[in-house]
């Protein structure tokens, strides 16, 4: 039963993953997701929360932020309060129990995980795989550059 339970993950993920990131709108919810007619889950969709209260709970401890960006992009400059996990390596990981495992043990699944990318795109694959796993993530719908004119510091060299 429970391989059945992880090869629909799988499936779903990817199926995602493939998704469009012109998919949502500017209806988007702030909450990492919602329940559908059925009351199963339904996959994230760009966060609304204020950039403002996203620095102020990093600051609490009481969110986290990712960088799905690539290794280049994120050697070119990354936030100061960014932890780095891209995205190639999140679609790979759902078919290796290894890789969740290691996942579930280093993002706490009892705060908040804010995701951002260049331009708000590659946030809604990641974060569904993310989402799959139990987390409740919350995608960015800002960028990089945004984030960083936003207030964010730059980590230094």
């Amino acid at each position: 039963m429970w391989k059945m339970k992880y090869i629909i993950m799988i499936a779903a993920a990817l199926i995602l993953a493939g998704c469009p990131s012109s998919a949502t709108t500017d209806s988007d919810v702030s909450s990492s997701s919602e329940s559908d007619q059925t009351g199963k889950s339904s996959p994230p969709k760009h966060t609304k929360d204020a950039l403002e209260l996203i620095k102020k709970r990093i600051a609490k401890n009481e969110a986290i932020l990712i960088d799905v960006r690539e290794k280049d992009e994120w050697e070119d400059g990354h936030l100061q309060s960014a932890t780095f996990l891209p995205l190639s390596i999140l679609e790979e990981g759902p078919s290796n129990e290894a890789f969740i495992e290691s996942v579930t043990k280093n993002l706490p699944k009892d705060k908040i995980i804010y995701c951002h990318c260049a331009a708000g795109g590659r946030v809604m694959p990641a974060s569904a795989i993310l989402h799959k796993l139990g987390y409740d993530i919350r995608p960015l719908k800002a960028g990089y550059k945004d984030l960083l004119k936003a207030g964010f510091n730059k980590a230094s060299k």
